[in-house]
């Protein structure tokens, strides 16, 4: 397993701030699966607005997040240096329960289909052992 923290995620991926929304990714079968972390806290900017009243990190947000930990496991690869993972598709895309400030986000991606720049990845996000989010995630490197 390799584990990599935000300076090594921001060398791979070109997401800043306050777009980067994991904070550490272990490559536990490298250009096979990973798992992401993101501490979500009350500091998130869109928090401001989603919802002022009772804060929850809005659905896309988990979605995009199970997507960068997806990319830095593609480009994390050998000869993939200076390229982008964009997204192709989302499907299956399922919401199950709220994350809210305090959360650890873990995000467990597998990729289970890859041909040439295209290929599509299995994400599973988790508060602790509850199941928050779940999705199949298409992508293409350019």
């Amino acid at each position: 397993m390799k584990t990599l923290g935000i300076k090594e995620i921001m060398e791979i991926i070109p997401h800043r701030q306050p777009f980067l929304l994991i904070d550490k990714v272990d490559i536990t079968e490298e250009g096979k699966s990973a798992v992401g972390y993101k501490a979500v806290t009350y500091n998130e900017p869109y928090f401001a607005g989603h919802f002022p009243q009772e804060p929850v990190m809005p659905g896309v947000l988990i979605m995009e997040a199970m997507a960068q930990v997806g990319a830095v496991l593609i480009l994390s690869q050998e000869g993939m240096k200076g390229k982008i993972a964009f997204f192709g598709g989302i499907n299956k895309a399922r919401f199950r329960n709220k994350v809210v400030p305090g959360t650890m986000l873990r995000m467990e991606v597998e990729l289970t289909k890859q041909k040439g720049p295209m290929g599509v990845g299995e994400g599973r996000a988790y508060d602790g052992d509850t199941l928050v989010a779940s999705g199949e995630l298409t992508f293409m490197v350019g």
